[in-house]
């Protein structure tokens, strides 16, 4: 009999530690990163990535560029209007830069390069937080598998492959997956 091993999750984050996570956010930059991640559980290479000209404020979506796949993310009301205040201090803090990314830093904005921001300025948003990015992302992720269970949901909300859809499930429903044949 071969017994495979099975991966577990880390534990959820206390809500506690997630209740006012925003309101520690220093910056509209800040805010923007956090609700991308704690919301649509983005990981910070697309955070990274994100273009301005994939940000549509008026039809509520965001593409999220994956190689030559692309990600919708349907903007709820609060990253939408997070997303907005940061488009409008980026205008008024640097108007003249053609950095085509969402996010830029005072050295990206007018880096006649047009460089993406730093994964560094990410982390930066998470160091006063006592959490990762990684960390604020998987719990995300791993509170929908407990609501819906439905792993085409969790791919299609989240993009994330049936693979790891499956392994979201089975953490946060071991009893139902326990008995599935190896």
């Amino acid at each position: 009999m071969v017994v495979s091993s099975v991966k577990t999750l880390p534990p959820s984050i206390p809500s506690d530690v997630l209740a006012g996570l925003l309101d520690r956010a220093t910056s509209a930059a800040g805010s923007n990163v956090l609700a991308l991640v704690a919301v649509h559980a983005l990981p910070g290479h697309d955070v990274r990535q994100l273009l301005t000209a994939d940000l549509n404020l008026s039809k509520g979506r965001l593409i999220v560029r994956r190689g030559l796949r692309r990600h919708t993310v349907y903007l709820e009301e609060f990253t939408h209007r997070l997303a907005a205040e940061w488009l409008s201090e980026r205008h008024r803090r640097w108007p003249a830069s053609t950095n085509p990314y969402l996010l830029v830093s005072q050295q990206s904005a007018m880096d006649p390069d047009h460089p993406p921001v730093t994964a560094t300025m990410i982390k930066r948003h998470f160091r006063d937080l006592r959490l990762s990015l990684s960390q604020l992302r998987q719990d995300r992720i791993l509170h929908e598998a407990r609501i819906s269970a439905d792993p085409l949901r969790l791919m299609r909300l989240f993009g994330i492959g049936d693979t790891t859809a499956m392994r979201y499930i089975a953490a946060a429903h071991p009893e139902r997956t326990a008995k599935l044949p190896r």
